[in-house]
C-alpha cells in the first residue's frame, strides 16, 4: 500500500493535534490528545511524557492508533480523563497479530507500529522536571472516513484567536490592550513552534501592524 500523509491533509514538518489510542496486554483501551508531528509522508513523531498511561502501552505493545477527528467532546473526554469504552470501535484480539484500537466516528485514522523510542528532554521545556521520550513510528495504514477530512494544527486557531483580539485593540482600555498583547505574543510563540509557512507570515504582518499603531510587541 502507498501511504501517504498529505492524503489526510498532513505536511512534513508540521505538527498536528490529534487523539492517540492504546491498549495494554490486559485488553484495557486508553486514549489520549497528543501533538503529532508529520516525519515524512509515511512516518510520524510524537513526543509523550514517561508517566502517562500512552507511552506504558506503546513501550507494551509497539503500536498505537493516530485518530484525527475536529470533535470537541472527543478531545475534552481524552484530556480531563478517559474516553468510555462505548467510544471506541471493536478491536482485534490483542493475542492476535495486532493490538489496534482506533474511535469510533472519527474522520481518519493512521495504524502506527514503533520504529524507535529515545530519550527526548528539552532544555527549553517549560515542564522541565517531566522525562519524555520521542516516539517514531511507521504508518501502516490510513482509514479515511470522511473525504473531507482535516487535521487540527494549533497554529491556526492561535492566528484566528490572535485576529479576533486585533479587531478589538482600539476600543478596549489599556489594562485590556495589554492583556491581548500578552495572548498575542503567547500566541506568536505556539505558531512559530508548531504553525504553518502561512501562519507564520500572518501573525508576523499582524504583529508589524500592531507596531506601526504604536503598539509595542516585544
Amino acid at each position: 500500500m502507498n501511504i501517504d500523509l498529505s492524503s489526510v491533509g498532513m505536511e512534513k514538518g508540521q505538527q498536528y493535534e490529534t487523539i492517540i489510542t492504546t491498549i495494554n496486554k490486559n485488553g484495557d483501551k486508553n486514549a489520549a490528545p497528543i501533538g503529532v508531528i508529520c516525519k515524512d509522508k509515511n512516518k510520524v513523531m510524537c513526543r509523550i511524557f514517561k508517566t502517562s498511561t500512552t507511552l506504558a502501552n506503546i513501550f507494551s505493545q509497539k503500536e498505537f492508533v493516530v485518530n484525527i477527528t475536529l470533535n470537541p467532546m472527543l478531545f475534552t473526554l481524552a484530556t480531563i480523563d478517559n474516553i468510555p469504552d462505548e467510544f471506541f470501535e471493536k478491536f482485534e484480539e490483542i493475542t492476535g497479530e495486532h493490538s489496534f484500537v482506533n474511535l469510533k466516528d472519527v474522520d481518519a485514522y493512521l495504524k502506527c507500529k514503533v520504529i524507535s523510542i529515545k530519550e527526548a528532554v528539552k532544555k527549553s521545556d517549560p515542564i522541565r522536571k517531566s522525562e519524555a521520550n520521542l516516539i517514531v513510528a511507521s504508518v501502516e495504514d490510513i482509514i479515511v472516513n470522511n473525504k473531507c477530512v482535516k487535521v487540527a494544527n494549533r497554529g491556526f486557531y492561535c492566528l484566528i484567536d490572535s485576529l479576533v483580539n486585533f479587531t478589538r485593540f482600539e476600543i478596549v482600555d489599556k489594562e485590556k490592550q495589554n492583556y491581548f498583547l500578552d495572548r498575542l505574543k503567547e500566541s506568536k510563540r505556539i505558531i512559530n513552534k508548531v504553525g504553518s509557512k502561512e501562519d507564520k507570515e500572518a501573525i508576523n504582518l499582524l504583529q508589524k501592524t500592531l507596531e506601526n499603531k504604536g503598539y509595542l510587541f516585544d
